[in-house]
């Protein structure tokens, strides 16, 4: 299953909204060494409940537009 995901890194607090056709993640991590990427992997995997691992950014490492692949 695909999702389509926009990441706002160094937010002042951690939170999921609906956005557009997918989800708006709020992550405290800057968008550094893809520390922002790693955290939205971490948050992502508590909202939906499913191993961090069973989660894959297929396209837009480095955009804040992400489409995420679950298994």
């Amino acid at each position: 299953m695909m999702l389509k995901v926009r990441v706002v890194p160094r937010a002042k607090k951690e939170k999921i909204e609906e956005f557009q056709q997918g989800l708006k993640v709020y992550v405290t991590a800057p968008a550094l060494e893809g520390k922002a990427n790693k955290r939205l992997l971490e948050v992502l995997a508590t909202h939906l409940k499913v191993k961090k691992s069973s989660l894959k950014i297929i396209k837009g490492q480095t955009s804040r537009d992400k489409i995420i692949e679950i298994e």
